[in-house]
């Protein structure tokens, strides 16, 4: 007896595959695809399954238990699985350089460190004691704008405000100066 009362007429290889997707390659699709979302892949897994039912040809024809549309919709469903936990487990691939040497870090002359620091110290003096304070605090002492706040005696609100027009101001007064303010 075979799985679900199907009887092939003894089908064995592309015979086999044409009468399954003739009859089940519809179902089979319509549900690959609603567990991938995605046509092609659906299509990749229909094509698998009936490799596998290909190869198992036998077991199709002579089980007796269940339905070959129920063993077809359940490799697709572990085909589907298989794909999703794969993925998972591959990390994200990372393209190369083009030139497939690794860049090295760009270093910065220790020469130049003095300089642009001299240049924003320059800068600094030009700003009112309020914004100097304000920076000092959140860029030289690395304090958040709550601590800086604290520590100023002033809201947090009023610490982010004159951050903002105090680096306006410096960011004016170095390209004045002809020297770029990073970023």
């Amino acid at each position: 007896m075979a799985i679900g009362g199907w009887r092939p007429k003894r089908a064995k290889g592309e015979d086999l595959i044409r009468q399954l997707y003739a009859e089940h390659g519809r179902s089979l699709l319509a549900y690959a695809t609603r567990l991938t979302g995605d046509r092609a892949a659906a299509e990749d897994i229909v094509q698998e399954t009936l490799v596998r039912a290909w190869k198992h040809a036998d077991d199709l024809q002579n089980d007796g238990k269940g339905s070959v549309r129920g063993w077809l919709l359940t490799v697709a469903r572990n085909l589907v699985t298989d794909r999703a936990r794969a993925r998972a487990a591959r990390p994200q691939e990372v393209a190369e350089p083009a030139s497939g040497v690794p860049l090295p870090a760009v270093e910065r002359d220790h020469a130049q460190g003095v300089v642009d620091a001299m240049a924003v110290l320059g800068a600094m003096d030009g700003l009112t004691a309020e914004h100097r304070e304000v920076l000092v605090e959140l860029y030289y002492r690395g304090r958040t704008v709550t601590e800086a706040a604290k520590v100023l005696g002033i809201a947090p609100g009023t610490v982010k405000s004159r951050s903002y027009y105090a680096l306006r101001a410096l960011r004016a007064a170095m390209s004045s100066e002809g020297r770029e303010a990073a970023r």
